[in-house]
């Protein structure tokens, strides 16, 4: 590991004006993903600005029963907080199928959103990777390739987001509170982040120097459900082959009122299901009508030589989530 310089900053005002002045500064949460990669040489930060004692570490409920969840909070203290488990059940899902208990207990909510790709390509430092060295090609195009992208690559890049929450908070709607040199702004988390196209190595949307100061979650109404599936090659600690999250809300008449549906696993980013979601709104969410949407929004994938097997796995986990929120919804419509 290359010497860096370490400070520990006790605002977010100080922590970005600290970034300003120190070339090659790189902020640190729970360092779960960061110091792993700085261990394997594809991170090497001048320096490391220490955020995890900021006042980010509370999940504070807001007007109309929304959520926000400062940047800084523990996956473990967001998968088991009640209004977190009582209104979004698939986020609480997510987390806890994500990592290991010591995992989830030091990693923290921004840090989840913004952990980089565990293709092996790019965590080696001996083989070409145009996500951690620009210009050097895409050793996993033609090398191993199993878990990689169906949907969305790009001839630079075929790796996937790793995290498991961002596919939940996607299906939910959520927005991602940044500050930075310009002032606070909000995206939405389904623009957060980036497909790879010809810059593979930008992940986000962040601009240089940002914070991720919280995740805001919308009201839910009454009767609406929600969940998250993963397929892995493991039954724990292991990262998706595909995994989706699905939000459902039916209205008097039986009929899709809300739908949120996204993949993980398949892309450089969550999938948003919208060609799906499209399909499904005010439509009776039968097995027919959910099957001919569902295959409507894996029609743009383009698999590689080995991981054809994601598309009908995709199909089939989205279709029995789907199936489960219809029938959860039609006999609790008051449930969460």
């Amino acid at each position: 590991m290359k010497p860096f310089t370490y400070l520990r900053a006790h605002s977010v005002e100080e922590a970005t004006a600290a970034h300003a002045r120190l070339p090659g500064a790189r902020y640190l949460g729970g360092g779960t993903n960061l110091v792993d990669l700085m261990k394997l040489g594809v991170e090497t930060p001048a320096a490391l600005i220490d955020i995890s004692r900021l006042p980010l570490g509370e999940v504070e409920e807001l007007p109309g029963a929304g959520l926000r969840i400062g940047s800084m909070t523990r996956n473990s203290d967001v998968a088991a907080h009640p209004l977190v488990r009582a209104h979004h059940p698939a986020l609480s899902q997510a987390l806890l199928a994500g990592a290991s208990g010591q995992l989830r207990n030091i990693a923290t909510t921004g840090g989840n959103l913004l952990q980089r790709t565990r293709c092996p390509y790019f965590q080696d430092v001996s083989k070409p990777c145009n996500k951690r060295s620009p210009g050097t090609g895409c050793a996993a195009r033609d090398g191993v390739h199993r878990d990689h992208a169906v949907l969305g690559h790009s001839a630079d890049c075929v790796a996937t987001h790793p995290s498991d929450m961002a596919v939940a908070l996607a299906a939910l709607d959520a927005d991602i509170a940044l500050h930075g040199a310009d002032g606070a702004r909000t995206v939405p988390v389904t623009d957060f982040h980036r497909l790879p196209g010809d810059h593979p190595e930008r992940d986000t949307v962040l601009r240089d120097g940002e914070i991720v100061t919280a995740v805001v979650l919308p009201p839910t109404t009454p009767g609406t459900v929600s969940l998250y599936r993963k397929a892995r090659d493991r039954a724990s600690y292991a990262f998706a082959l595909v995994s989706v999250a699905a939000v459902l809300e039916l209205d008097d008449a039986g009929l899709v009122r809300r739908l949120g549906l996204a993949f993980g696993g398949l892309a450089h980013r969550p999938w948003r299901a919208t060609v799906a979601e499209t399909r499904l709104m005010g439509a009776d969410p039968t097995a027919a009508a959910v099957d001919e949407a569902v295959r409507a929004e894996l029609a743009a994938a383009r698999p590689l030589r080995d991981n054809a097997f994601k598309v009908p796995l995709a199909h089939g986990l989205a279709r029995d989530a789907l199936a489960t929120l219809a029938r959860r919804a039609a006999a609790a419509p008051g449930a969460a």
